[in-house]
């Protein structure tokens, strides 16, 4: 459950920024990407286990996720007009802009959510199914509730974003325990 909130909370917040008349298809598309990088991994997911210096990348391309959630956020936050400006825009700009960071972010947090139930799974390929399928569950539930409340709370856009930064550092400093042992030979 902890490790897919973090997906429906960046799916929420990237549908939160696209207008109002987008959001439900970027939840889709969002996680639809989620659901088959998810499926990928598992079918990978006993190799990816074993590359040294994976989590740390996955942490890096978290911390640019955040970067581009704080821009998203000045933006939203900005004065009337601008946000006026950025509801009129929907010529696919802001969707295309939600959709890459959903899809980078799945990329990296989708990792740790399949090494997270296979190791929890080992060989039993029912559970892991199981733990997949729940996972995908958990996001299409709290992405949707989590977009509601970004709009209608503003200021919950930045606890999201200090929590992902949260799961970067975490993930980043893991990823080094991770690869130090082969960078000290």
């Amino acid at each position: 459950i902890v490790l897919s909130g973090d997906n429906a909370l960046i799916i929420g917040m990237a549908a939160s920024a696209v207008p109002e008349e987008s959001r439900k298809k970027v939840i889709f598309i969002g996680l639809m990407a989620a659901a088959i990088l998810r499926v990928l991994f598992a079918l990978v997911a006993s190799y990816l286990i074993s590359i040294p210096g994976l989590l740390l990348l996955g942490g890096l391309l978290l911390f640019w996720v955040c970067w581009k959630f704080y821009g998203d956020i000045k933006e939203f936050s900005s004065n009337n007009e601008e946000k006026e400006k950025l509801q009129k825009d929907v010529s696919g700009k802001g969707i295309k802009a939600a959709l890459i960071t959903i899809i980078i972010a799945d990329v990296s947090m989708s990792l740790d959510n399949v090494i997270a139930i296979t190791a929890i799974a080992r060989d039993n390929k029912t559970l892991l199914i199981f733990g997949i399928a729940f996972a995908i569950l958990i996001m299409a539930l709290f992405a949707t509730a989590i977009v509601k409340l970004l709009t209608k709370f503003k200021w919950l856009s930045y606890l999201g974003l200090i929590f992902l930064v949260y799961l970067s550092s975490k993930m980043t400093f893991d990823g080094w325990l991770q690869l130090y042992p082969f960078l000290q030979s």
